[in-house]
């Protein structure tokens, strides 16, 4: 059955009611707090249809209804504006990441920013080096017989590594080798460099081929073979305050699945540009069916790196969370991209 425009003004106006007051909604406080033009009978009409259709329910009962998931999925995909973001909102986001130094800074500055703002758990990915590309490699002497490799992505992510070489070299073949290396795998992706670290060694200088060896293993190791990905979490305390003890009992299985940094990277690791909702029992993870999360992907430009989002309870405040946590995505791309 398709929902008249009317239902659908009764069901948002449930909605918003029970995310602010935390209490079954009624067809009297509806009628008075909402202009929906329409006398309590009907309204009382209208929600006896959304509760047979599955969008509302009586948690007891009093004259009260409250959303059930696929009443908010209905309201969400409805949603014909996102709420948006006040000036001092976006000042506030600005003024909280400009500051950052690195990315870890960054990272976290937005973890903490994203919970703060919308009162939930934050999670945040760290740039996917799968996703990468190689901005600089330097070669850094230790000795004659062992370099640092430092290897910086275009997402500002660093990795080094130590190579023990199997000749001395001096600083003028060091000098040679950070050259060779930036010319053949600077700008590339790091998905593709495995061919390029082969040409790299084939196409070596006679007297620099032993230590183009063993600089490929590292390369390879860094560039292709660890891409283990990592995430930030933050605001579990909010937990506390967002009304999951009501349908759990107990929080312990939320945090229990919150430690797991697969499930965490299954949330918001999926990265796609746009606005993602996922609610109640849209969660594969059969611990969060009790929560909602909202994420999106972030990156310079056109380019998706990683992921970022907010979990709570299925009574969030979708509009205003959506807007946050698209905000804050554009937000975090456009320092990557400056960077």
């Amino acid at each position: 059955m398709t929902l008249d425009d009317r239902k659908l003004d009764v069901l948002r106006a449930i909605v918003e009611d029970y995310v602010a007051t935390q209490e079954p909604v009624g067809s009297k406080a509806l009628v008075e707090r909402h202009q929906l033009g329409v006398s309590p009978a009907t309204v009382r009409n209208d929600m006896a249809v959304l509760e047979e259709e599955g969008y509302i329910r009586q948690p007891h009962t009093s004259a009260g209804r409250v959303p059930t998931d696929r009443g908010y999925r209905l309201f969400v995909d409805r949603l014909s504006t996102v709420k948006p973001l006040s000036p001092a909102e976006r000042r506030a986001i600005e003024r909280f990441l400009v500051g950052a130094v690195d990315l870890d800074d960054v990272v976290h500055r937005t973890v903490r920013l994203l919970a703060q703002i919308t009162r939930q758990v934050a999670v945040v990915q760290y740039p996917s080096l799968a996703r990468s590309t190689v901005r600089h490699l330097e070669l850094v002497p230790i000795s004659t017989t062992r370099v640092m490799v430092v290897m910086i992505a275009n997402t500002g992510r660093v990795e080094q590594r130590q190579v023990e070489l199997p000749t001395p070299l001096d600083e003028t073949q060091v000098t040679t080798l950070r050259r060779l290396t930036n010319e053949k795998l600077c700008g590339s992706k790091l998905s593709d460099t495995p061919p390029l670290v082969q040409a790299l060694v084939d196409e070596a200088p006679v007297e620099l081929r032993a230590a183009t060896v063993a600089l490929s293993t590292t390369l390879l190791e860094t560039l292709v073979e660890r891409h283990e990905e990592r995430v930030a979490l933050a605001g579990t305390a909010n937990l506390t305050r967002g009304g999951l003890l009501d349908f759990q009992g107990s929080l312990r299985p939320i945090l229990e699945a919150l430690e797991e940094e697969v499930i965490l990277l299954k949330l918001i690791g999926e990265v796609e540009p746009i606005t993602r909702v996922r609610i109640g029992d849209e969660n594969e993870i059969d611990n969060l069916r009790a929560t909602s999360i909202v994420s999106a992907g972030y990156g310079p430009g056109v380019t998706i790196v990683g992921g970022l989002g907010v979990l709570g309870p299925t009574r969030m405040d979708y509009p205003g969370t959506i807007a946050t946590v698209r905000a804050v995505a554009r937000y975090v791309g456009e320092m990557l991209a400056q960077n």
